[in-house]
């Protein structure tokens, strides 16, 4: 089997390092050709870990949400200490943290849940064409 060139970058080793292949494909037989494997695809995983980064999201935020009231009466109470300034650019850098983490959390939980979709759709697509062959 001949790859495109893009696919041939990428299964080649790259400085003597391991190469790239496909499950699927008979390891250095020289053909290309498949495997007598198993591979199939489950959206459980994907699914999952969707779940996990919707879970992260949601439980970072009360976290983030008592950082401003955990640092109420900082400044009067500590008034001509230095490390009233470190404190606040502490805060102020959690605060960012947090806010990252949340918002990639919620992007991540949407990209898996789409390749949970995509993959069951290919399954089953897949499935469906090999039965008229039976």
């Amino acid at each position: 089997m001949s790859y495109s060139e893009r696919w041939q970058e990428l299964f080649a080793a790259a400085d003597g390092g391991p190469a790239m292949r496909l499950a699927s494909a008979a390891p250095d037989s020289g053909s290309g050709g498949g495997g007598a494997g198993g591979l199939e695809h489950s959206h459980g995983p994907w699914t999952s870990a969707s779940g996990t980064a919707g879970d992260l999201r949601t439980s970072t935020e009360p976290s983030r949400a008592a950082l401003g009231p955990g640092h109420e009466g900082i400044e009067a109470g500590a008034a001509g200490l230095s490390s009233v300034a470190a404190l606040k650019s502490v805060l102020t850098s959690w605060d960012e943290r947090l806010q990252a983490v949340r918002d990639e959390c919620k992007q991540l939980k949407g990209t898996l849940l789409t390749v949970a979709k995509e993959m069951g759709e290919t399954d089953t697509a897949i499935e469906t064409s090999f039965k008229g062959q039976r």
